[in-house]
């Protein structure tokens, strides 16, 4: 399309409209994953609802193609050309204590709902990292510190606003509409541009949690320890564990520079008496180089992982485990160790609890025990060296695996058709691709995570 056929979109806005090669078009379109990146033929910053369907009317009155740019670890679009939607300023949140929930707009992250939250001693079921974007996790699950006690946090949604292909924007819930509520919790992108969400707040104040860091050459004790400390364990305790190659650079702590580190990462939803006491067979593996476990308001949930909050070329890839024994931690050292020839990130996050209970949405694979991704930092010189390894590490690995992947943890290479489809339970993705081909049978919304219309 031409640039000035444009202009009626921007007439049609409240928001600002960038164009290739105009001023903050490479900003506006850029996303967590600053790697392999689209370039939209538009891109609209949404400031509301309105906002929204004006660009999916546009966009489907011409045939184009949408895709959302979430906050936080929003990746940028997967498609070459078309439409994206920009949800950033979409800022506001609102809590009521009464009813113990939260209504956040599109583009709110996880650390502003703590922080309103926290006021009235409730809190949401956030992500790990406070910078991630509520909404756009939830609707891939959503896995956080709070996970084995309450659930995935898609399984504390009330209701959802979005905008679908016909340019209606709905409030859908059970009672609205049970099947498109069901399919909205779990891969809710698919199906529209959702601009709001009502969530359940929990009744937790404050944690007993942090990091356990231990140097390379107890690697191997603390995954064994760790391993078998979470095969009886209390759904208050939510714990996993990474394998960290740190850079020798001044920003990180002295005792983690230039280290291949273990990081154990503990969340306890209980009294801190009895955190402490289930916490002690972890630290009695060995010396920590850091110990940060203790008693925290929920505010600092974000210090348990750290995890950086900076864009970063990346590319990753998960599994979903019915068990991590000895001989898989072999595998996964040889492959990924600190003696391993290429340099990555793993981590193993305990599963079970509340999040293995069934719930009347498309979150798939409840019968895993862990939840197992390898991350790996790349330009475009060592891309296709890292893809290799990853793909060696999940096909070495596969003893262990269900076959099931975690939606929120493909991006990039692993969230193609196969990934995506490897998310659900398989009569689930039938059951989507069939809604699909309902709801959007033109394949207008074109998410990470697409799930192509049945047919």
């Amino acid at each position: 399309m031409a640039p000035n056929e444009f202009a009626a979109l921007t007439d049609r806005v409240q928001g600002p409209v960038f164009l290739p090669g105009e001023a903050d078009y490479d900003t506006e379109r850029s996303g967590f994953l600053a790697f392999d990146q689209r370039r939209p033929q538009v891109v609209v910053g949404a400031v509301d609802a309105a906002d929204v369907r004006a660009a999916v009317e546009f966009a489907a009155e011409r045939d184009l193609p949408v895709a959302v740019l979430s906050t936080g670890h929003g990746i940028a679009s997967e498609v070459e050309g078309g439409l994206l939607i920009t949800t950033g300023r979409m800022s506001e949140v609102r809590i009521d204590a009464e009813r113990r929930t939260a209504w956040f707009a599109a583009g709110v992250r996880w650390g502003q709902v703590v922080e309103a939250a926290a006021e009235f001693g409730l809190a949401p079921l956030s992500g790990s990292a406070p910078h991630v974007g509520a909404v756009s996790y939830t609707l891939g699950g959503g896995l956080g510190h709070l996970g084995r006690r309450y659930g995935y946090a898609a399984d504390h949604v009330r209701a959802i606003e979005i905008v679908t292909a016909d340019g209606r924007l709905r409030r859908v819930t059970a009672e609205s509409d049970a099947e498109l509520f069901w399919a909205l919790r779990g891969a809710g992108g698919n199906f529209g541009v959702v601009t709001g969400m009502e969530v359940d707040l929990m009744p937790v104040a404050s944690l007993y949690g942090g990091g356990l860091y231990f140097d390379s050459h107890l690697i191997g004790d603390v995954l064994r320890a760790w391993q078998q400390w979470t095969r009886d364990l209390p759904e208050e305790m939510t714990s996993s564990v990474a394998l960290v190659p740190f850079p020798d650079v001044p920003a990180l702590p002295e005792p983690l520079r230039g280290r291949h580190v273990v990081h154990v990462r503990i969340a306890y939803a209980g009294d801190p008496a009895e955190g402490e006491r289930l916490t002690e067979p972890l630290r009695a593996v060995g010396p920590r180089l850091i110990d940060s476990v203790r008693e925290m308001p929920y505010q600092e949930v974000g210090s348990i992982n750290n995890d950086p909050d900076q864009p970063m070329g990346y590319v990753t890839d998960n599994a979903m485990l019915r068990d991590f024994d000895d001989a898989a931690i072999k595998t996964l050292l040889d492959l990924a160790g600190p003696d391993a020839p290429q340099r990555c990130v793993v981590e193993v996050r305990h599963l079970g609890g509340a999040l293995s209970r069934p719930v009347d949405n498309c979150v798939g694979h409840r019968d895993a025990t862990y939840v197992f991704g390898v991350n790996s930092k790349v330009d475009e010189a060592t891309v296709d060296a890292a893809r290799e390894l990853q793909s060696r590490v999940m096909r070495e690995m596969g003893p262990w695996s269900t076959g099931g992947r975690n939606l929120n943890f493909l991006a990039g290479g692993s969230a193609n058709l196969e990934g995506v489809r490897a998310a659900y339970d398989p009569a689930d993705y039938d059951r989507l691709a069939a809604m699909k081909a309902s709801h959007d049978p033109k394949n207008l919304f074109r998410l990470n995570h697409n799930i192509p219309p049945a047919g």
